[in-house]
């Protein structure tokens, strides 16, 4: 067979398509470049954006640390000059009981509002009709708008003589244990402006985080999961513990951490609700027991001495870094799990 060269009509393909080429080539390479100037352009900016957050986390450790250090190498005889910290005690021996405060007040408020928020996620995302749905979703996203100084008046001026019986409830029938013990006397704060109260309106302030994002990660559980579940047979509930729950663990998990980073930062609300100590107790029905981090610099900055405000910045280091480790933690915590989960 002749090779296609030798006929006649291959002179005529190979110069029109020579002709169509350069027709095209330089509308090609302009776009071509073009394109590869906006990549650059965008790596260079994703790149100069990461190195910004890690420049101003950073900068923030090392102000703490510097404002924070006379404070910490004052020893004992910062006490004569700071008001709020016992005689005899350094700022460190002040930093433990206010970290046990910080962490038992977040921690209450998380174990009240996750179970709460992961029913609301799923009644919104599975069960509730569509218009209800929006409705509630709507909602709850509005509690999230609502500041913090409104929650502290509704837990001071509403939710705290609510709970006055209940507290009072709590340790005639529960209080052997220690976290429900009453006073000397046996018997609940009056007014209750406890560690309790100030959990309570912390999980309120907390929950919307935390069904917003449970929400939507259950929405994203692949609909084949589910069918395949309800077509072997099981139950809505059961579709949703073993489709929905298993996919979106991940992600009820980096709820949770984003409402604990939420309820150990959060300061006017418990400023307004608990009555302030520096022990680490904890029954939580006590007045004048607890206090966090917060809430004592934002009670003490404004009278402080210079020596207060770098005791008070020590122990905003103290925030800042527990901050970090549970941070650190969740992000440890999600990347074990990934493979099992949405997060992948």
């Amino acid at each position: 067979m002749p090779d296609d060269t030798s006929t006649p009509e291959a002179p005529v393909r190979e110069a029109s398509a020579l002709a169509m080429d350069s027709a095209l080539a330089p509308k090609d390479t302009v776009a071509a470049r073009l394109g590869r100037a906006a990549d650059r352009i965008f790596g260079w900016t994703a790149a100069g954006s990461g190195v910004l957050i890690v420049m101003v986390l950073a900068a923030v450790a090392v102000f703490l640390v510097i404002e924070a250090w006379p404070a910490l190498s004052a020893g004992d005889s910062i006490s004569e000059e700071v008001g709020w910290i016992p005689a005899g005690q350094s700022v460190l021996q002040v930093i433990g009981p206010l970290v046990f405060g910080t962490v038992l007040a977040a921690l209450v408020a998380l174990v009240m509002a996750v179970p709460v928020a992961i029913g609301i996620a799923l009644f919104i995302s599975h069960y509730a009709p569509r218009r209800l749905a929006a409705a509630l979703g709507y909602v709850v996203d509005l509690l999230a708008a609502i500041p913090s100084v409104i929650y502290g008046l509704w837990g001071v001026m509403v939710l705290a003589p609510l709970l006055h019986p209940v507290f009072s409830a709590m340790v005639r029938w529960l209080g052997w244990i220690p976290l429900f013990a009453g006073d000397s006397n046996g018997q609940a704060s009056s007014p209750p402006r406890v560690l309790m109260t100030a959990s309570l309106v912390l999980a309120v302030m907390i929950l919307p985080i935390i069904t917003a994002v449970c929400r939507e990660v259950f929405l994203t559980t692949p609909p084949l999961h589910e069918e395949a579940a309800l077509a072997l047979g099981a139950t809505r509930w059961e579709m949703v513990r073993l489709a929905v729950l298993p996919y979106g663990r991940s992600g009820i998990v980096s709820a949770s951490m984003l409402g604990l980073g939420r309820a150990l930062g959060e300061t006017m609300a418990v400023a307004m609700v608990l009555s302030p100590g520096l022990s680490s107790s904890w029954r939580l029905l006590v007045a004048s027991q607890q206090q966090t981090i917060a809430a004592n610099i934002a009670n003490k900055f404004n009278d402080a001495t210079q020596m207060g405000v770098s005791a008070l910045i020590a122990t905003g280091l103290a925030l800042f870094v527990i901050t970090m480790v549970v941070n650190m933690a969740a992000r440890a915590i999600v990347a074990r799990r990934k493979d099992f989960s949405g997060a992948n």
